[in-house]
């Protein structure tokens, strides 16, 4: 997949895309991807042979008009916060916001393959490591109070 965070060294970009209306990276999915258990802070977020486009690199997928064009490709993934981590209840009235959560680890296995391409790239889980995650509920904008 190249280097993280050189983009001469991106080989691959798997994605969903652009609409027209502008709106990016986001496409609908079943109620059964996700499942959560907001109090347990524990969720699993999966999706199995979902319909991309390999834009090779992340400039290619932001054009106007991609050149190359992205190539027909297939990503599965499995995302589960585990939860049992510290919990953390936030209001702030300025900014209508408010939320309780709970910490704990997170993994993704992933795979992805181009359609034209007999090569599957795997997520691989040793040297894994979660920076930050949580589980939880929260309001905002007009459900805040």
């Amino acid at each position: 997949m190249g280097a993280v965070g050189d983009p001469t060294q991106q080989f691959h970009d798997w994605e969903p895309g652009i609409e027209p209306s502008g709106l990016f990276w986001t496409i609908p999915f079943p109620g059964g991807a996700l499942d959560a258990a907001p109090g347990a802070g524990t969720a699993r977020y999966h999706a199995a042979s979902l319909v991309v486009g390999d834009y090779r690199d992340f400039f290619n997928a932001i054009a106007e008009t991609p050149d190359p064009a992205p190539r027909p490709s297939h990503v599965s993934f499995d995302v589960r916060w585990h939860g049992g981590g510290d919990r953390l209840k936030v209001r702030d009235a300025d900014f209508g916001f408010a939320g309780e959560f709970v910490a704990g680890d997170a993994t993704i296995d992933f795979t992805c393959t181009d359609d034209d391409s007999p090569v599957i790239y795997t997520s691989v889980a040793d040297g894994q490591s979660t920076l930050s995650a949580g589980v939880g509920h929260e309001r905002n904008g007009v459900f805040f109070s």
